[in-house]
């Protein structure tokens, strides 16, 4: 046999052999495999509202109500520190385009107003109760503004989803009128509950996001 040949069969006897044993070449190891990345729910109750800090679970019984009382920074925080709201969303209501965007509305061409829609245990707190802390939380005789906010966005308004609502917010508002509180006549709305469109996720609960929001009471 050819000298040169040996070496040539002797490595690919060596080869079979490996094969044979179940060996296989070293390869660099592989990084493991990396999960991708899943941003945390946000948790919304079964109607689609956040909820209030603390609060992970909805009662077997809510309702709904909406506002309107100025800017919905201000208006929202101060609903969701009332005991028996269980959620709320910011958004707009009372216009006549559909889906419109926060500039749209603050360019005064839509007709929506800045609202809080909120979710609450009225076996804990009552609708009277809720139209206490909105009367109490702006002032309901300054039209389309609310004080240095002005344009129809910023107009006072209760939107009712129940006869009952309507009933109990005309009469809390006629009782305020009566009550020689205020200097000027009220001009808040009191209007059927129509589409509400939630706002951008940037204004959602935006004073608990660290943002200073300068709102004030009427009362307290």
């Amino acid at each position: 046999m050819n000298p040169a040949v040996r070496p040539v069969i002797f490595v690919a006897i060596l080869a079979a052999v490996a094969l044979a044993v179940g060996f296989r070449p070293r390869t660099a190891p592989t990084a493991a495999p990396v999960a991708p990345a899943v941003a945390a729910p946000t948790k919304l109750t079964s109607k689609g509202l956040y909820f209030v800090k603390g609060i992970t679970s909805e009662p077997k019984h809510t309702e709904l109500a909406m506002f309107s009382a100025g800017c919905f920074w201000g208006t929202e925080i101060q609903f969701r520190a009332q005991k028996g709201v269980i959620a709320t969303a910011v958004g707009y209501t009372g216009g006549t385009v559909p889906n419109p965007s926060y500039e749209m509305v603050c360019s005064h061409t839509t007709g929506h107003a800045e609202s809080v829609l909120l979710q609450y245990d009225p076996s804990v707190v009552s609708y009277k109760e809720l139209l206490k802390n909105f009367w109490e939380m702006h002032d309901p005789t300054e039209g389309d503004r609310q004080g240095p906010d002005v344009g129809d966005n910023y107009r006072s308004a209760a939107w009712y989803f129940t006869p009952e609502q309507k009933a109990e917010a005309i009469a809390s508002r006629d009782a305020l009128a009566k009550s020689g509180e205020l200097k000027d006549p009220i001009t808040t709305q009191i209007k059927p509950a129509g589409p509400f469109y939630k706002a951008e996720e940037y204004h959602q609960q935006y004073g608990e996001k660290g943002n200073p929001v300068f709102c004030h009471r009427r009362i307290g």
